[in-house]
């Protein structure tokens, strides 16, 4: 069982190491070779113990058994040369079997610092070889560590992730099983988990029970794993050994470029190749269908060439191998789709490999005899898999993979039963079916699911819809940007409409001015064109769904689809403006790029609303203004509201450094230290400009011994000191008692020395000077930045009145954001409101 105590000397040995090992990958490298190092001298004592002798440290190799190791008449120097010694000759030892030797190859000690390694052996000479399984466990830990790590392009798969893919392609025990990009094995550990469960009598606890001795064995040749990496083939090694498989065939091979296994194939192939492909592409053989240097390419084809013809797979790719447009991903997607490869693909949330990339990826699923008796192809969108899509991935009680493995299980049975496929109300929440024949026929075999879904029909529609394009009704225009190296394309007559004239939190927005400008000239020029009054403006790029109808002539950026309103006798600008707002989740959905989602002028124009005649839609617009009235009010609450301090001259006016200490905080990049197993670190962007203490998304940086003097204790100020000038005198308190927390480089620690003061009232008065423009007015210029430090914050006054009186001025101010609060909650209502009702013109 991985217990705390296990955890604490992992960490332990990791905070020995990190002085002269910083990466976590290289920690993790080297507390794996002392692990199986001590392994194999417990595994001889015990040996001996029983009566037998030494196995593996005897002869020449005698000299490098634990014991001498840690042998007290051994100077440091000596233990290093000792040690260092032994892990480079110790894949050379006759006397190991040939796992042990191939975990020791090309092993050494990157360092020689004699206090650091005999602490460290110290540190691993606690584990103890045995039937608590302290070596597994251990090794379990240090895989999670390594989940922390994205280098190259390699992202460690979660397990969850992985245990749905297996549970979907549903291994049989006697099939060969193959991951061309291993990894530490974690495709193969959990098909083997997964071949026990699946073969367990009814009755019986131990998994695997029904299985034979002779299956068993042949298990241990049926699973196979290449990757180019040593050091991921190091830990694979490990990790099936753990695992009973006493000789695992985990080898170190270059899967795109090496030819001494291409005749090899497979009955299923699980895997999460590489992204990341190196400058200048990769350089791979010529015995690949594709003709390209795109890695995730060539390993989706090497897949294809590796299943035999009853063979099976699931991948993990990323968007490009999905849509993109260049040749080789579209001959790809026709391999696939044509040669009867494919049949269901999943698109996975962007945050599954949190917090070390948001890469965006799906699943394609292969299946050579499946795929040959269906004419259609599942789309499945996971939104939700169990864990919150923030850095820290915490867990969450969404979760569509248990449906989607039901729906997808559901679809491989009608196929091979040849029943008729339908998806429930429910299942149409994440699930849709698209026609062979519809995905071939553009040319370019999109795998976008939500690409192929028809116009939604709303339950008891009321109003027929009238799609966008429809010619009769509406016109769309795209917009255009002039040169901007030409300056007599710009501020001129003609008002120019960006996302910024748009603010998020407008349910519409109503334009009256434009905050830029461009001349008759710069409209001549570029596509840009001059829309109507009364036209519905929606930003289509990066940005999705935020809606504005224009009360003057406008022109608009390329990043906006525009309804001009042809009969205006017919179509209300504002029901229409209102309708479009309820289909901003389906525009993201049909939305397609890479960097930028857009959607397109055709996709747009495909989306219907519900048209009711003009009396009727003047009707519910009358009614949705009043709530939009009611919103607005409530905005201008929100915006207007400033605690205020008024100042009596008979306070005292004191320098903040007269009754608080100043610190600054720990001067690291948090990128560069994130670790999952260390300690909470705030940053500026914890900071919110309201003066709120935002923990929901904070980060873990590797801890050392020297950032105890920054741990922060309940009821601390923190100032952000340094950052753009806006953002410069933010103040949050500091209040949690849960857990440990240090602060960044870029905050101040404020702490009492006197009693005299009430943090909240400080709080109070440091926000609103920087409200007022204070700290940007009296602060230090940089390229980008404001600086208002240390020094120059402990010569600010502060006034200080009597304690009953800040504390009075406290609970006024406490009871002001209650009603403000309660405004918020009134906006929300109203929207809702607005929500409800528009949706009722769809029946929904």
């Amino acid at each position: 069982m991985l217990t705390q105590e296990i955890k604490q000397k992992i960490d332990s040995a990791r905070n020995i190491l990190v002085g002269k090992i910083p990466t976590p990958t290289g920690q993790v490298e080297q507390i794996t070779l002392a692990l199986v190092f001590k392994f194999m001298n417990d595994i001889d004592d015990q040996n001996v113990e029983l009566g037998g002798s030494h196995k593996f440290f005897t002869g020449e190799y005698q000299k490098y058994a634990w014991k001498h190791l840690l042998d007290k008449s051994l100077s440091a120097y000596e233990r290093v040369t000792l040690y260092g010694e032994g892990l480079e000759k110790m894949h050379l030892n006759p006397n190991l079997p040939q796992f042990f030797r191939n975990v020791f190859k090309s092993a050494f000690l990157p360092f020689r610092d004699p206090e650091v390694l005999t602490l460290f052996l110290k540190e691993i000479d606690g584990f103890k070889y045995g039937h608590n399984g302290d070596l597994g466990d251990a090794f379990e830990y240090l895989l999670q560590v390594m989940g922390t790590q994205g280098d190259a392009g390699q992202f460690l798969t979660p397990r969850h992730i992985i245990n749905f893919i297996v549970s979907v392609v549903d291994p049989q025990k006697t099939d060969k099983i193959l991951d061309p990009a291993v990894g530490t094995a974690g495709f193969l550990i959990s098909t083997y988990h997964h071949l026990l469960r699946m073969n367990t009598k009814e009755g019986f606890n131990k998994p695997g029970s029904s299985l034979t001795t002779d299956e068993r064995k042949r298990f241990a040749n049926n699973f196979v794993g290449y990757d180019i990496s040593h050091d991921m083939v190091r830990l694979s090694l490990v990790n099936m050994y753990l695992h009973d498989f006493p000789d695992p065939k985990i080898h170190e091979y270059d899967t795109l470029g090496n030819l001494d296994k291409w005749d090899d194939d497979f009955d299923c192939i699980l895997t999460n190749p590489p992204f990341m492909t190196p400058k200048g592409g990769v350089k791979p053989h010529k015995r690949f269908s594709i003709q390209a240097k795109r890695s995730e390419v060539l390993f989706v084809d090497y897949i294809m060439e590796h299943l035999n013809p009853n063979g099976k797979a699931g991948i993990i790719v990323p968007e490009g191998i999905i849509f993109q447009s260049a040749n080789a991903y579209k001959a790809l997607r026709k391999m696939m789709v044509d040669q009867n490869y494919l049949y269901a693909v999943v698109s996975l949330p962007a945050g599954i490999f949190q917090p070390y990339s948001g890469v965006k990826t799906s699943i394609v699923l292969m299946d050579r005899v499946l795929a040959k008796k269906t004419k259609d192809i599942l789309f499945i969108k996971i939104e939700n898999d169990g864990f919150d899509l923030g850095a820290q991935r915490r867990p969450s009680d969404k979760n569509d993979l248990p449906n989607a493995v039901k729906i997808l299980q559901k679809f491989k049975t009608c196929i091979q039963t040849g029943e008729s496929f339908v998806l429930s109300e429910e299942d149409i929440l994440i699930a849709s079916l698209a026609p062979i024949e519809k995905i071939s026929k553009s040319g370019d075999y999109n795998l976008s699911g939500d690409r192929y879904k028809e116009t939604v029909a709303f339950k008891n529609q009321r109003w027929p819809l009238v799609e966008l394009g429809n010619d009769a009704y509406f016109t769309i225009e795209s917009g255009g940007t002039p040169d901007s190296s030409n300056p007599l394309l710009w501020n001129g007559e003609v008002n120019w409409v960006t996302l910024s004239d748009l603010p998020q939190r407008n349910f519409i927005t109503i334009i009256t001015d434009t905050e830029r400008t461009i001349s008759e000239e710069g409209l001549r020029q570029s596509s840009a064109k001059i829309l109507p009054v009364n036209s519905i403006l929606v930003s289509s790029r990066a940005t999705i769904g935020r809606v504005a109808v224009n009360k003057i002539p406008v022109a608009t950026n390329q990043g906006f689809k525009n309804i001009i309103i042809k009969d205006s006798d017919r179509t209300n600008p504002s029901f229409v403006a209102y309708m479009v707002t309820n289909l901003v989740e389906t525009m993201k959905n049909v939305a397609s790029g890479g960097t930028f989602k857009e959607i397109s002028k055709t996709n747009i124009s495909r989306l219907g609303i519900p048209l009711p005649p003009f009396k009727v839609q003047k009707d519910i617009v009358s009614q949705l203004d009043r709530y939009k009235k009611i919103i607005d009010g409530a905005r201008q609450v929100i915006d207007n509201y400033i605690p205020e301090i008024k100042i009596d001259p008979d306070w005292k006016m004191v320098d903040i450094g007269d009754v608080y200490d100043i610190q600054y905080g720990v001067s690291e990049s948090i990128p560069d230290k994130i670790d999952c197993t260390g300690i909470n670190i705030i940053s500026t962007a914890e900071l919110k400009l309201d003066g709120a203490l935002d923990l929901s998304s904070i980060r873990k940086i590797t801890f050392k011994d020297e950032y105890r003097k920054y741990i922060l204790r309940p009821d601390t100020l923190l100032f952000n000191w340094r950052n753009a000038p806006k953002h410069v005198g933010k103040t949050a308190i500091f209040n949690d008692t849960d857990q440990q927390y240090i602060f960044a480089s870029f905050l101040l620690a404020l702490t009492k020395k006197s009693n005299d003061i009430e943090n909240k009232f400080c709080w109070i008065w440091l926000n609103r000077l920087r409200r007022e423009e204070y700290f940007k007015r009296h602060s230090r210029q940089a390229v980008n930045q404001t600086n208002f430090n240390a020094e120059l914050l402990k010569n600010t006054k502060l006034p200080l009145p009597e304690l009953n009186i800040q504390r009075n001025i406290i609970a006024r101010i406490d009871e002001e954001q209650r009603l403000v609060k309660a405004t918020f909650n009134l906006i929300k209502m109203y929207e809702n409101k607005i929500k409800e009702d528009i949706n009722d013109l769809w029946g929904s």
